[in-house]
């Protein structure tokens, strides 16, 4: 794997999303990549320092009844 690679597939590999395959590959990477090893680490603080700052909204109740109404419509 190359740092190219694990650039284009960080955030796949923050959420848990890739194959157990390539999520093994990124890790043997960065076991042996230190400026790779540095950016996911940069990007998991900040991922963790967004959850923590912003808050979830909620939609608003109109927009959650649209919603169902169409997703109904449709089947």
């Amino acid at each position: 794997m190359l740092c190219d690679d694990v650039k284009r597939v960080v955030y796949f590999f923050l959420d848990g999303s890739l194959s157990d395959q390539k999520r093994q590959n990124i890790e043997i990477h960065l076991g042996d990549c230190p400026d790779c090893e540095t950016r996911v680490t940069i990007h998991r603080r900040l991922r963790g320092f967004f959850r923590r700052r912003l808050s979830p909204l909620a939609a608003p109740e109109t927009l959650r009844i649209r919603v169902v109404q169409s997703l109904r419509a449709t089947q």
